[in-house]
């Protein structure tokens, strides 16, 4: 079949099929979001043209923000489905690179397509090009090599058969997923090729479930069994694999207490006798005290980053950590106990090995007791009081007003606290993306944007701060102007509320957040009018003062976003410093002559430190 690179690439996309956790077969890659220039419009982007009725093709507004978007597919899809971002040369391939670091750390599927310059060097430098004075093979796009799980630079058609299976591979493999980049140099877009009919051949990808290793197995039950206090951390591992249900049937069996982490939450309905809350800074203090004394630790599909363990100070000394990964590089950190396979296998395989035994009651009954002291603890945040309401009040009335198959976002500030650690879920479904993998401002608008057109059975509110609005507002025109509906919450705190506290509270001068720290030749600097800007930019727009006017708003603003197929925002003024707290410990850098180096010194020797 005789193509060009591009209109090959572009057949093979369209002949990959992805099967989704309840056995639907979807495509894998559902959604192309572009942003064309001359490294790619006459190439892919002709390419894409000639296919537009099978493959929808999106126009972003920001090549980061497009890219984005694709990220919150992937994991609004459990990572069923793909999302692909292409860009011109040069800064436009640049400004996905964030978006390559998103999915990385978060362990998402995402196709990047960056054009590139010409193989042939006859123009060279044409425009938007760097040139690398000691390598001429360099170019912009070898910045993609360290937040790829897959980079190939593709010099000749025939390449594409060799590498698009290993694209594949790590779009759709749990123990490799992540981003994939193919630089595309704009003259080898252009080429034809006489490629096999067998490229084009259409290839189902089921959710590969590996078994882990028998020995391993026993390892892990012999300590389990052997704990008195034993408690099971559930991680995005077991929501990717649709094992949520069957981490709480083993728990219930065997009475161990459950805590999730960030990427895990929405997995437990929030009454569930057995569990202790979410794990972490960003987590509640039932959980965190549950974990202080237990004395094995199940932690299935995580890589237990420093948010959930407190920087390594959550868990008490000696406590026996056993791992269950389909990476086998997440599976052995921290010296753990490694059982390498996927999270429903692993934990079907483990059941038997379990048979008879039983924590002792008192343990199992310590997760509902210390939860519904954090219960009383959210409670009281969220009742009514006078002022600019809180965050706490802000989550809970989007709680309250969600119906259970929603879905809710956030990225960045001082809102992952919040939603972690006050959100109740009431199905026990993953309805929850806090990137907090990589934390990335401007994320909840974008993101949100992807997540709208893979969630479907529910409505999408993302909830951000000024700080993220003004980072990555483009996104918004794009979800506008496309035709989906979502409800974001800008909640206004005048700056970098969370970071000006970590500031303060170590004992650090207030400089450079909230906007009345900063440096401006005006003696009264302007503001940012929040609601007008969202209307400028197509979207339904609704304010509130208070926490009363907050819940119509809210209200209104979800009619609307459905009636009218596109977002509806919701800005509102929030107080810049009051904050719901789990009473965990963060590693962050002191110099010593700050106030706050004094608690870092005492805190530093509970640090666990394993293999």
């Amino acid at each position: 079949m005789r193509l060009t690179t591009a209109q090959a690439l572009v057949a093979w996309l369209l002949a990959q099929r992805s099967e989704t956790l309840d056995g639907r077969e979807v495509p894998l890659f559902p959604a192309v979001f572009a942003i064309f220039g001359h490294g790619n419009v006459l190439g892919l982007g002709t390419a894409l043209e000639e296919r537009r009725d099978v493959l929808p093709v999106w126009r972003g507004h920001t090549e980061q923000g497009m890219a984005l978007a694709a990220v919150g597919l992937a994991k609004a899809a459990q990572r069923r489905q793909v999302g692909v971002a292409t860009s011109s040369v040069g800064p436009g391939a640049l400004n996905m690179v964030t978006a390559a670091g998103v999915a990385h750390a978060n362990r998402l599927p995402l196709l990047l397509l960056p054009g590139d310059t010409f193989v042939g060097r006859a123009p060279d430098p044409v425009l938007q090009q760097v040139e690398n004075f000691g390598d001429a093979t360099a170019t912009a796009n070898d910045a993609f090599r360290a937040v790829s799980r897959y980079f190939d630079r593709i010099t000749r058609p025939e390449q594409l058969i060799a590498t698009l299976p290993q694209v594949a591979r790590v779009l759709t493999d749990p123990a490799e997923v992540g981003p994939a980049t193919l630089a595309l140099p704009q003259d080898v877009q252009a080429e034809s090729y006489d490629f096999p009919d067998e490229l084009f051949r259409p290839v189902v990808h089921p959710l590969r479930r590996a078994r882990p290793d028998r020995g391993e197995l026993a390892g892990a039950a012999q300590a389990l069994t052997a704990a008195r206090r034993p408690l099971l951390v559930l991680g995005g591992g077991v929501r990717y694999s649709g094992a949520g249900p069957r981490a709480v049937d083993l728990a219930q069996r065997h009475g161990v207490p459950i805590a999730e982490t960030t990427a895990g939450r929405t997995l437990v309905p929030h009454d569930h006798p057995l569990y202790a809350g979410p794990l972490g800074i960003t987590g509640s203090s039932s959980a965190n005290a549950v974990a202080a004394e237990a004395d094995l630790v199940l932690a299935v599909g995580t890589r237990l980053q420093d948010f959930t363990t407190a920087s390594w100070t959550v868990f008490a000394p000696g406590t026996r950590l056993v791992s269950i990964n389909a990476a086998t590089f997440d599976a052995v950190k921290h010296g753990a106990l490694a059982v390498v396979g996927d999270a429903g296998a692993a934990l079907e395989d483990l059941a038997p090995h379990l048979a008879g035994w039983q924590v002792e009651r008192a343990w199992s009954a310590r997760a509902a007791a210390v939860r519904a002291e954090w219960d009383g603890y959210i409670d009281s945040l969220r009742e009514p009081a006078d002022g600019l309401p809180s965050y706490a009040q802000i989550v809970g009335a989007v709680n309250d007003l969600s119906e259970p198959a929603d879905y809710v976002m956030t990225a960045s500030g001082g809102l992952p606290g919040e939603l972690v650690g006050g959100w109740r879920a009431v199905g026990g479904e993953p309805t929850m993306d806090v990137e907090y993998g990589f934390s990335c401002m401007g994320y909840e608008l974008a993101g949100a944007w992807g997540a709208a057109m893979a969630h479907r059975r529910g409505l999408v509110t993302t909830l951000l701060g000024d700080g993220s609005y003004l980072m990555l507002n483009s996104e918004l025109f794009s979800a506008a102007f496309a035709g989906h509906p979502l409800v974001a919450v800008v909640c206004d705190n005048d700056g970098y509320a969370v970071i000006a506290r970590l500031q303060e509270a170590q004992g650090g001068n207030a400089f450079n957040n909230h906007y009345r720290q900063c440096r401006s030749n005006h003696a009264t600097p302007p503001r940012v009018d929040f609601a007008a800007h969202a209307r400028s930019l197509g979207c339904a727009v609704f304010t509130a003062i208070d926490v009363a006017e907050f819940r119509t708003a809210y209200t209104e603003a979800r009619a609307a976003a459905l009636a009218e197929s596109r977002p509806a925002v919701v800005v509102v003024g929030t107080q810049p410093s009051q904050w719901t707290e789990a009473g965990a410990w963060w590693e962050v850098g002191v110099p010593e002559h700050l106030p706050g180096r004094t608690a870092y010194d005492e805190a530093k020797p509970r640090q666990l430190r394993y293999l």
